[in-house]
C-alpha cells in the first residue's frame, strides 16, 4: 500500500488571494472577534500543524448576530426576486473564480485529497447557481374558488431568520446548499460552521460580501457549538434551523427547538448498504464499490457502510475489491492521494474499535486494519470479510476507510438486512434484473437509492433520508420551499 508521507506543505499566506483566509467571524457586514478573548485553533489533520485560529464567540454574540439578521430580514425579503437572483449569481461567479484557493484552503483544514476538494468547490458553487435561478420561480398560485364572489391566491413567503449548522466533512458544499436556498427565498442567515473547519465558510462569507450581499443578510458565527447553536435554538427570531451532522446531535437540537416550534431541516446519520446480486457486472460493481466507500476517506454520510454480496460472486468480489484497496495511495491532501487523514483521534479510535470488534466476532481481516506510517491520523483502507450482523461495523456508521463485507443468499434476506437501520439515507443496488430493480427500489427503506452507479447527488436533487436519517430535503425546488411559508389569501371579488 503506497504512502505519500513526504510533501511540501502549502503556506496559506501564499494563496493567490490571501484575503480569503479570515481569522474572524462575520456579523452584520463586519469582520469581528466578538466579546470573547478566546480563540479556537484549527489544526491540519495531515501533520498536526496549526492552520490558524478563529474567535470563540459567546452566546451573547450569537444572540446579537440573530438580532442583526432579524433586522436585515424585512428589507432583504422585500427585494425583488430578480435582485436576489443577480446577487447570488455574482456570488457563484466569484466562487468559481476562487476555486483553486478555496480548494487549497479546504485541504489544509479538512485533509481531503486536493482533487476531491476541487470537486467540492464545484459542487458548492452549483447550489448557488441553481438557487439563483430558483429565486425567480417562487410563483403565486391561484385556486378555483368554491365560495361565491371570492378570489383565492397562494404565495410562498420567506419564514424569517434561518439558522444553519454545518459539518466539517463538506465545509463548503453543506453551507451553500443551505444558505443559497435560504437567501433565494428571502430569508437572512446566521451560519455556524464546525470549529474544525471554519475557514471554508469564512472564505465564502468574504466572497458573499464582494458579491454585494447587504450587511446582516449572511452572517458566520464561529465558536463552541454548545454556546452558539444553543443561542440559535433558543431565539424565537430563528424560524428555521437546518443542521447536517450526527443523529445524536440532531435529537438534541430537535428537543432544544421545541419551545419555539422551529421548522427543522436535518440531514443526519447514514448507514448505507451496498447490495450486489450475482447478475451484476462484477468489474463495474467493484469500481463503484470503491467509490461508494472511500470518497472523502470514508468520512461521508453517503459512504457505503455494509457490503452485502450474493454468495455465488462473493469470493470473487472480495478478492477484486481487496486488490483495488491494497493499491490505494495514502498521504496528505495536497499530494492528491486516494486516502487522506481522518479528522481527529476520535475518528481513528472508532476505526480501531470497529475492526477489533469485528475480528473478535469472527470476521476475517483481508487487508489494512491499522494506523498508517504517514501519520497518527492516517488509517489504512481496510477490508473485513465474513462480517457477522452483530458486529459494531454493521450496527453503526463507520465514517472512515473500513469496508465490511458479508454474503447473502436471497432477495428477501438481503432486503431485511439492508433495512435493519434507523438511519435510512442512501442505499446502493447493483443488479441487471429490471424487475428486481423495480421491486428492490420500492422496498428499500431509504430516502435515496443508487442503482448501478455511485454518484447521484447534485443541486436539482432532493437530498435527504427517512426514519432517523433526518427531516425534510435539501437541494431542488423542495429545498427552497423549506424556507418559505405558504400564505393563502381570500378576497371578495368586485
Amino acid at each position: 500500500m503506497a504512502s505519500l508521507a513526504i510533501f511540501q506543505k502549502a503556506d496559506l499566506s501564499m494563496l493567490s488571494d490571501p484575503r480569503l483566509f479570515r481569522e474572524f467571524a462575520y456579523v452584520g457586514g463586519a469582520w469581528t472577534r466578538g466579546s470573547s478573548q478566546r480563540l479556537i485553533d484549527v489544526i491540519d489533520p495531515a501533520d498536526g500543524s496549526r492552520v490558524g485560529a478563529v474567535p470563540a464567540l459567546t452566546a451573547s454574540d450569537a444572540e446579537s448576530a440573530v438580532h442583526i439578521a432579524h433586522q436585515a430580514f424585512r428589507p432583504w425579503s422585500e427585494e425583488s426576486p430578480l435582485t436576489r437572483s443577480r446577487l447570488l449569481r455574482r456570488w457563484y461567479e466569484l466562487i468559481i473564480a476562487a476555486r483553486d484557493d478555496l480548494a487549497r484552503l479546504m485541504v489544509q483544514e479538512q485533509g481531503k485529497p486536493l482533487s476531491e476538494a476541487l470537486g467540492e468547490i464545484d459542487y458548492a458553487a452549483s447550489f448557488v447557481e441553481f438557487f439563483a435561478e430558483e429565486a425567480k420561480r417562487l410563483n403565486v398560485e391561484s385556486i378555483t374558488s368554491h365560495l361565491p364572489g371570492a378570489e383565492m391566491q397562494l404565495s410562498r413567503q420567506p419564514v424569517g431568520v434561518a439558522g444553519l449548522v454545518t459539518p466539517w466533512n463538506f465545509p463548503s458544499a453543506m453551507l451553500t446548499r443551505k444558505a443559497a436556498a435560504a437567501l433565494a427565498a428571502g430569508c437572512t442567515v446566521v451560519a455556524h460552521p464546525s470549529s474544525e473547519t471554519p475557514f471554508s465558510a469564512l472564505a465564502l462569507a468574504e466572497l458573499a460580501e464582494r458579491a454585494g450581499l447587504p450587511a446582516g443578510v449572511f452572517n458566520v458565527v464561529t465558536g463552541d457549538a454548545t454556546e452558539v447553536v444553543g443561542a440559535m435554538t433558543a431565539a424565537p427570531e430563528v424560524r428555521i434551523l437546518s443542521f447536517t451532522g450526527s443523529t445524536e446531535i440532531g435529537r438534541l437540537l430537535y428537543a432544544q427547538s421545541a419551545p419555539t416550534i422551529k421548522r427543522l431541516v436535518m440531514e443526519l446519520g447514514g448507514h448505507a448498504p451496498f447490495v450486489a446480486f450475482a447478475d451484476c457486472d462484477l468489474e463495474r460493481t467493484v469500481e463503484h464499490a470503491i467509490a461508494a466507500k472511500f470518497a472523502t476517506s470514508g468520512q461521508d454520510c453517503l459512504a457505503a457502510n455494509r457490503f452485502y454480496i450474493e454468495r455465488p460472486i462473493y469470493q470473487r468480489f472480495v478478492e477484486a475489491f481487496a486488490e483495488r484497496v491494497r493499491a490505494m495511495r495514502i498521504g496528505p491532501g495536497l499530494s492528491d492521494p486516494d486516502i487522506g487523514p481522518l479528522i481527529n483521534e476520535r475518528a481513528i479510535e472508532k476505526q480501531r474499535q470497529q475492526v477489533e470488534d469485528a475480528l473478535a466476532r469472527g470476521a476475517r481481516l483481508v487487508c489494512g486494519g491499522k494506523v498508517n506510517p504517514a501519520g497518527p491520523l492516517f488509517f489504512d483502507p481496510t477490508v473485513l470479510a465474513e462480517v457477522p450482523d452483530d458486529a459494531l461495523v454493521f450496527r453503526e456508521e463507520t465514517f472512515g476507510p473500513v469496508a465490511a463485507l458479508a454474503a447473502f443468499d436471497d432477495e428477501e434476506e438481503v432486503t431485511a438486512r439492508a433495512n435493519s437501520t434507523e438511519t435510512g439515507l442512501v442505499a446502493y443496488l447493483h443488479t441487471n434484473d429490471d424487475t428486481r430493480i423495480a421491486r428492490m427500489t420500492r422496498r428499500l427503506e431509504f430516502g435515496m437509492v443508487a442503482v448501478n452507479r455511485t454518484k447521484i447527488t447534485g443541486a436539482p436533487v432532493p437530498f435527504g433520508g427517512v426514519k432517523q436519517a433526518g427531516l425534510g430535503r435539501e437541494g431542488s425546488r423542495h429545498g427552497i420551499e423549506a424556507y418559505t411559508d405558504l400564505k393563502y389569501v381570500c378576497r371578495q371579488s368586485a
